[in-house]
């Protein structure tokens, strides 16, 4: 084995990410200095992207277990039971800092590369869906960023054959420097038929599948945790290329082999490629590994080992098979026309060795690559509580419909139709309520009655002014979201995007976030069984709002009880949750009057429950026309996007006296929904009997919204502020 010049170890250990100490570690491990490709393997196994080394003391803190959780974080997928003898497979990933080197393909992959997460797990994908975060449209390389990312995620997803069927998108200028791309699927699988990634068997043969390794995504991981600089436009090598046609095939034959028994253990390629399949897959079975280089698909002439462990070429898989299973696996992928080779077999070393040409190109011992691995308490400092906003603070500058009109219109609530009319939200034809036609997305599961309800949700700027308030309405607000169309909501993911964890307040942004999400997932029996982490989301020292995206996944027994938000004619609308005119944080103070201050809207966990579970039972008793959750904007806004999903307009009465109109109409107060019904007064008498707070809104009918006091604006009127943003920003 040649190995490198202690000097030139550390001036490459520098390059590739690795400090000082962790590099006197590695040293320690191995005995002596390494070769190219064992630093390679060392810097990507131990970047932040892959180790998670400065958030794992924190992530402990989420609660992952309930009866329905069948398998939590540290599988490639969460996987919990909806009955009826199937499974839901579900992961969110982010491919932020690749999607802000080349948009298109950053995006496409992060869709790619999610998908193999679940159906490496043996699930069909059935669902996409996505969280973004974008810089404000006149920001330079914005509007390009937002078409590239957009036009990938609909190329790769469209291509596959998924449907893309809900999501989020937010405007910040926090995000100028560094957009955010959070990709989540969803898939079904068999209650019994569902793979891990434990290698076992020595002698057993590993299995390479799918498109061949080129030189694309070469140190993406490294990539990934690090800041950016000026300069980052040199990192334009470092992101992958997809082919989703290829991913469609890798699909059909995974799963066609899984209907064997030849499968011990499979991987999807991901950050890291091989290097993290292969020392994953061994290290989590307590085996050793060793890999034939030689044996490898390759694209291009000439590649070296440490280049074939550390390309992050797409469309890949590593599968360790039962012996004498290899002609099965063979025929499958050959009739696929996909790539199928033998690159190694399993040892009882407890080692990963990589050979090539014959020369023994790394010798690892696995156990210390992964209990050695860095794992840091980094200092925290607490992001300095801001005061509340009293309602009567902040005067009203343009009147209340004024300001509705403004507010529907601007970037973070306007119609995000230019963005979903470039996905296929049909294609498989389960989609039951695709984008805008509820609170999340619902997807029938093929063959029954029942379905799931799928959501994406996070509110930065609350996370940002108390990122514990924040971490909690994040979750808060899926629950709602899911709950809203009548499903129960059963288990999240999450996509954890913060700036520099090295700086205690961006530290301290992180564990303060993590402790409002656990609150929440604890009290609304919500556990998080998969998740990413995405730090180091700078660009010239300038961070990112802390982004704790959240996605949500429900059940609904009867497909037919999901519940829309677009109002019908001649219904009743009830308000169901306390309105007290919480200005602090909201869309109103920050697009009205023009400021970003003041306490978030705190969240009353009892409340939440109690109020969704009261909501739930009346939707799926058949008493619920419509239902849309008050949540960005307020509740006129909540009202006024359930006018504009059906065209019918509403009168609405007076708020209470000693709330400021603007306050009332806009503050965003949690826990609350407004519900159409044929009877106020039934709802009303059931809701005070639970407990729940209620008040009658008005009544659903005309062609306008008309306000107390007479004033009206017509859902017309309305539509078009809201569907002409967008297409305007993107010169569409």
């Amino acid at each position: 084995m040649e190995t490198l010049a202690p000097a030139r170890a550390s001036q490459l250990a520098a390059e590739f990410g690795l400090k000082p100490d962790e590099v006197e570690r590695m040293l320690a491990i191995l005995g002596r200095s390494p070769s190219l490709t064992e630093l390679g393997i060392f810097s990507v196994m131990w970047s932040e992207h892959c180790s998670y080394k400065s958030s794992r003391v924190w992530l402990r803190e989420l609660p992952t277990k309930a009866p329905w959780v069948v398998h939590g974080p540290g599988e490639n997928a969460g996987v919990i039971d909806i009955g009826g003898g199937l499974v839901a497979v579900f992961k969110m990933e982010s491919h932020n800092h690749p999607s802000f080197i080349e948009p298109y393909q950053g995006a496409a992959t992060g869709v790619g590369g999610i998908l193999r997460d679940v159906f490496t797990m043996g699930a069909r994908p059935i669902a996409n869906l996505n969280a973004l975060r974008f810089g404000l449209p006149g920001a330079p390389r914005m509007k390009s960023t937002i078409d590239g990312v957009v036009r990938g995620i609909g190329g790769y997803g469209n291509c596959v054959g998924v449907p893309t069927v809900g999501g989020e998108v937010n405007f910040h200028a926090a995000y100028n420097g560094n957009p955010l791309v959070n990709a989540m699927t969803v898939g079904i699988a068999p209650k019994g038929g569902i793979f891990l990634s434990a290698a076992a068997g020595v002698g057993n043969s590993v299995v390479y599948v799918g498109s061949k390794t080129g030189r694309d995504g070469i140190h993406g991981a490294t990539m990934a945790s690090t800041e950016f600089t000026a300069d980052s436009e040199e990192k334009r090598p470092t992101v992958q290329i997809g082919d989703p046609f290829a991913e469609k095939l890798l699909i059909e034959a995974c799963l066609e082999l899984m209907q064997t028994d030849a499968i011990v253990a499979i991987q999807d390629m991901g950050a890291a490629g091989l290097t993290s399949s292969s020392v994953e897959m061994a290290g989590k079975g307590g085996v050793g590994i060793e890999l034939v280089m030689d044996n490898v698909p390759q694209r291009e002439e000439g590649m070296t080992a440490y280049e074939m462990m550390l390309s992050e070429s797409q469309e890949r898989m590593l599968m360790v098979l039962r012996p004498g299973a290899e002609h099965i696996a063979e025929r499958i992928f050959t009739k696929w026309e996909l790539d199928f080779a033998v690159i190694g077999h399993l040892t009882d070393t407890g080692h990963i060795t990589i050979r090539h040409k014959g020369i023994l190109e790394a010798d690892i011992p696995l156990a210390p690559l992964e209990s050695e691995a860095p794992l840091y308490r980094r200092p925290t400092a607490e992001t300095p509580k801001q005061p509340v906003l009293r309602a009567d603070a902040v005067a009203d500058p343009v009147g209340i419909e004024a300001a509705l009109l403004q507010l529907v219109a601007c970037p973070d609530l306007c119609s995000r139709r230019w963005i979903w009319d470039q996905y296929d939200s049909m294609v498989g034809g389960q989609t039951a309520k695709r984008p805008g036609a509820a609170d999340a997305a619902v997807v029938r599961l093929e063959e029954t009655s029942r379905a799931l309800a799928l959501t994406t949700d996070c509110t930065p700027r609350y996370c940002f002014a108390d990122p514990e308030e924040g971490g909690r309405q994040a979750v808060a607000e899926a629950w709602r979201n899911i709950t809203a169309t009548g499903a129960l909501p059963l288990a999240i993911t999450d996509n954890m995007n913060f700036g520099n964890p090295e700086k205690p307040e961006i530290m301290g942004q992180f564990a303060s976030a993590v402790r409002g999400m656990a609150s929440a997932c604890i009290a609304l029996d919500f556990p998080v069984v998969s998740g990413n982490v995405s730090l180091y989301n700078e660009t010239e020292g300038k961070g990112i709002l802390p982004t704790p995206a959240i996605g949500g996944v429900g059940v609904l027994e009867d497909v037919a009880l999901a519940m829309g938000l677009a109002m019908p004619e001649g219904a009743e609308l009830v308000l169901i949750g306390e309105t007290r005119g919480w200005l602090g944080q909201s869309l109103w103070l920050r697009e009205i009057a023009g400021q970003e201050a003041g306490a978030p809207p705190p969240v009353d966990l009892a409340a939440e429950r109690r109020n969704g579970d009261f909501v739930r039972a009346q939707i799926l008793s058949g008493t619920v026309r419509a239902c849309h959750d008050c949540s960005d904007g307020g509740l006129l806004v909540a009202v006024a996007e359930m006018a504009m999903a059906s065209g019918v307009g509403a009168t609405l009465q007076a708020g209470p006296d000693a709330t400021p109109a603007h306050a009332h109409w806009f503050g965003e107060d949690q826990s609350r929904y407004v519900l159409a019904v044929p009877d106020a007064a039934a709802l009303l008498a059931a809701a005070r009997a639970a407990g729940v707070p209620a008040t009658r809104l008005g009544r659903s009918g005309g062609e306008a919204l008309v306000l107390p006091g007479g004033a009206s604006i017509s859902v017309a009127t309305l539509r078009h502020a809201h569907e002409a943003t967008l297409p305007a920003l993107m010169g569409n």
